[in-house]
């Protein structure tokens, strides 16, 4: 377990209310489960429940095969068949066979998907709702696994969150995104590495044969192959040397469009990223870029599906010979390797997520190894994108704890007018700012997209004093490398909620201490009567009503030492600009 503060009679006061946190998840300590429902669909105004999908998808393979049975019956289908027997004429065949480097590559791509995919799935359902729209209203939602937003109630966005069995998510529990985004980046860094590994290895010897077509004539023979797969009355497998046409489409698009794309569109979910991309970043929007990230999904888990299926049908013996013996003979040397391999990601998938509630703290740390530099550089990036007010969302989700203090309410009843901001610590002139002091400071205004870690997404204008503006005052000395942000509440699981920032990233720009939202005072909901706003950050570091602000040199004396409270008590990253 980590300590709290060693000392804190350096720091700012409020440094000694800060918490220590436990280094594993504490199931009492954690949100309590919240059921969702089964996925929807709306169609129009109409939700649908996907689980239609299942007898419908029966229906449509059982006619399907009909179909095509029936259509091998007709003369000019059968010459159809003939003149395209499944594999293009013209496709050049493939002589190195299935080497060792891509049988363990196929390996090592099967154990980092379902690491992938079953994080994205944990992270997925802590905003379980898709939109195309780059606002979040309540209500515009094409795809969700979570009922209406109740209108009685404030409803925030941890509220939404939902819970997923331990077996299918990473680690399952709801409000888990901080670890399932260490296995998701973590483990997509590797299967990125491997997927350039794979690029530059095929495309060294023949193997790209394979999966990229030479002609034309590869429509009408997947045309072909399609129905004789449907008729089931398969093709030849000529699998060893060239992939049939549906085969070969099926693979490039895999490739060289699913796989581009899953990345591209991770990418453009990230605030420095999207706010730096200009007008691409305007039009194709965080939430553009989520649904377009499912619909990718939804495609490996249609391909992986079919793909498995087609496995066991088409011949286990022969391609398991292939893809992990590297033979085409009449042995059976690949099953015991494709066994053992099946029987290691079992263990795998059994494993993730009791080791994640277990180590919670090493898994954040591996991650931090893995991608805190990358998420480092990204910092870096000159996130200067404004959108105009046309673009100001009708709807902006609150989240976090509100003060619940006799000081907060006190403050409040007076109309803020005994606020004060202690500007403290490594600094050559500490000094406190009424609002009014603030106000008085030059003001800016910025109208822009606030991403939240959970996935949502919001656009406000904001009116505030330019942290610049108040470092060119207090002077942050040379050894003042983090600003820390003390907020007047406390975090869900007691103790004072806080944040840490490069002091290089509070000169930026964007980054300003809001008094204003949407032209009006800021909201309590939102952060009244001062928030931080550094654009190219997730909104979690984005402290709400703030007490203080204190410059140190370093950060592992403060609360569980990991640079903020979520930081501490959700394992979430002190550098969060994806």
């Amino acid at each position: 377990m980590s300590q709290a503060p060693r000392d804190a009679t350096q720091h700012d006061p409020l440094a000694k209310a800060l918490s220590g946190a436990d280094d594993r998840v504490r199931l009492s300590h954690w949100l309590p489960p919240r059921q969702g429902i089964l996925p929807h669909i709306r169609i129009g105004k109409r939700w649908i429940n996907t689980l239609w999908l299942l007898p419908a998808g029966a229906v449509a393979l059982m006619a399907a095969v009909a179909a095509a049975q029936a259509l091998r019956e007709l003369p000019a289908i059968q010459a159809f068949i003939a003149a395209h027997p499944g594999v293009p004429a013209a496709a050049p065949r493939v002589e190195s066979g299935f080497p060792w480097w891509l049988r363990i590559q196929h390996a090592l791509n099967m154990l980092f998907m379902m690491f992938i995919m079953r994080a994205g799935l944990q992270i997925l359902a802590d905003h379980p709702r898709l939109y195309w729209r780059r606002d979040c209203t309540p209500g515009t939602e094409w795809f969700r696994f979570q009922s209406d937003v109740p209108e009685d109630r404030i409803w925030t966005a941890k509220d939404d969150a939902v819970t997923l069995p331990g077996w299918l998510g990473i680690p399952g529990l709801r409000h888990t995104i901080g670890l399932a985004r260490w296995w998701h980046f973590g483990v997509n860094l590797l299967w990125l590495l491997n997927g350039i590994a794979f690029y530059v290895l095929i495309f060294a010897g023949d193997q790209w044969r394979r999966i990229v077509p030479l002609t034309w004539e590869v429509f009408p023979a997947a045309v072909s192959t399609a129905i004789q797969y449907a008729s089931l009355n398969f093709p030849v497998d000529e699998g060893w040397t060239r992939y049939n046409g549906l085969q070969q489409l099926t693979y490039f698009v895999t490739v060289f469009v699913a796989a581009p794309v899953s990345i591209v569109t991770g990418l453009m979910q990230s605030p420095a990223i999207s706010n730096a991309s200009g007008r691409l970043g305007r039009v194709f929007s965080r939430q553009a870029a989520r649904s377009a990230h499912f619909v990718s999904f939804c495609w490996f888990v249609l391909f992986i599906a079919a793909h498995g299926a087609m496995v066991l049908v088409t011949g286990l013996r022969d391609n398991t010979n292939h893809m992990f013996a590297g033979v085409h003979d009449e042995t059976w040397a690949g099953f015991p390797w494709f066994f053992a391999m099946m029987a290691g990601l079992t263990i795998a998938w059994l494993w993730a997520s009791p080791f994640t509630l277990r180590r919670a703290r090493l898994v954040q740390r591996v991650g931090r190894f893995m991608v805190g530099g990358l998420k480092g550089l990204l910092e870096r990036v000159d996130a200067r994108s404004q959108l105009t007010e046309k673009d100001i969302s009708p709807h902006f989700w609150p989240n976090g704890a509100m003060p619940a203090s006799p000081e907060y309410e006190a403050l409040l009843a007076g109309g803020f007018a005994d606020y004060h901001l202690r500007v403290g610590g490594l600094v050559e002139a500490p000094a406190e700012f009424s609002l009014a002091d603030l106000k008085a400071m030059p003001k800016q205004e910025q109208i822009t997209t606030h991403f939240c870690i959970q996935g949502w997404s919001g656009v406000a204008k904001w009116g505030g004093v330019p942290m610049r503006e108040v470092m060119a005052r207090v002077r942050p000395s040379p050894q003042a490398r983090y600003a820390v942000f003390y907020s007047l509440a406390d975090g869900g699981d007691g103790g004072r909620y806080y944040d840490v920032h490069k002091v290089a990233n509070m000169a930026h720009d964007l980054t300003i201490l809001a008094y204003e939202m949407n032209d009006a005072p800021l909201p309590v909901l939102h952060g009244a009567p001062l928030r931080l706003r550094c654009e190219n950050e997730l909104g979690f570091k984005m402290v709400k009503w703030i007490a203080a602000i204190e410059f140190v040199e370093d950060f592992a004396d403060l609360g569980a030492g990991q640079g903020g409270y979520n930081e501490d008590h959700e394992f979430f990253g002190y550098r969060m600009p994806i």
